[in-house]
């Protein structure tokens, strides 16, 4: 199982395409959305600047978008391709698998959200006490599992000529509803109720609660676990379903 993490680790770091969108991107929109504002305009009902929301926001974004674009596609065609078969043939246990996947996600997402980090401190000055940016680094990154579960889920329910426009809208639909691209404060009331038990939302919630310096909000752990449930399991149906196809 080791090797395999390894060979896993080695491809995503090869790929430089993955790589842009995945660690530099989310740093490219947060200067985008947050670059003309000051630093003292509040984000309405968060008591935040809107360059500390946003922080949180693309940080989240970027380990988002490493742990389900980086999964899902990439089960998907190794399955189709018979890679997941004939790792069936060797002692790999199942989870060994999907434990390499999601390993090799996890570490592309660190610098995604550590680079936001260092641009927002940089370019637009935003600080926070030391404990504050270790909480939010680890809180940002273990909340990362969610999406990564999701991500395999995914990608053993789509084919190959699927899974790409399956996961780019669940990718920008949680995105973009979820309040990573713009506060959900800006949303009409209908929809800022339905923004409130997606996991996307509760996901940023978190990094906005340690930014304020207050435990989180029980809704939002409820989600999120919840979230993790239904994906882990999913994912481990649909993988079981597979194996019992092969």
């Amino acid at each position: 199982m080791n090797s395999l993490i390894k060979l896993e680790l080695t491809r995503a770091l090869r790929n430089r395409k993955f790589l842009f969108f995945s660690v530099i991107y989310p740093s490219v929109l947060f200067l985008i959305i947050a670059g003309n504002a000051d630093s003292t305009t509040k984000v309405p009902g968060t008591g935040l600047t809107l360059p500390t929301y946003m922080m949180v926001s693309m940080a989240s974004f970027g380990a988002l978008t490493a742990v389900l674009m980086g999964n899902s596609e990439r089960i998907a065609k190794e399955r189709e391709g018979g890679w997941v078969r004939q790792l069936r043939l060797t002692a790999l246990p199942g989870r060994g698998y999907v434990l390499a996947k999601t390993a090799s996600a996890a570490v592309v997402s660190l610098p995604s959200i550590v680079i936001v980090f260092v641009v927002a401190a940089a370019v637009k000055d935003v600080t926070l006490d030391a404990w504050q940016w270790l909480a939010l680094t680890g809180a940002i990154w273990a909340g990362s599992l969610v999406f990564a579960a999701l991500g395999v889920a995914i990608g053993y329910l789509a084919s190959g000529d699927a899974v790409r426009p399956i996961t780019m809208i669940t990718y920008f639909g949680l995105s973009m509803l979820g309040g990573l691209w713009m506060p959900t404060t800006t949303f009409p009331g209908w929809l800022q109720d339905i923004a409130k038990w997606l996991p996307t939302h509760a996901y940023a919630a978190l990094g906005q609660a340690i930014e304020q310096s207050r435990a989180p909000h029980v809704q939002d752990l409820a989600v999120l676990v919840v979230s993790l449930a239904l994906f882990a399991g999913g994912a481990a149906w649909l993988y079981r379903k597979d194996t019992l196809k092969a």
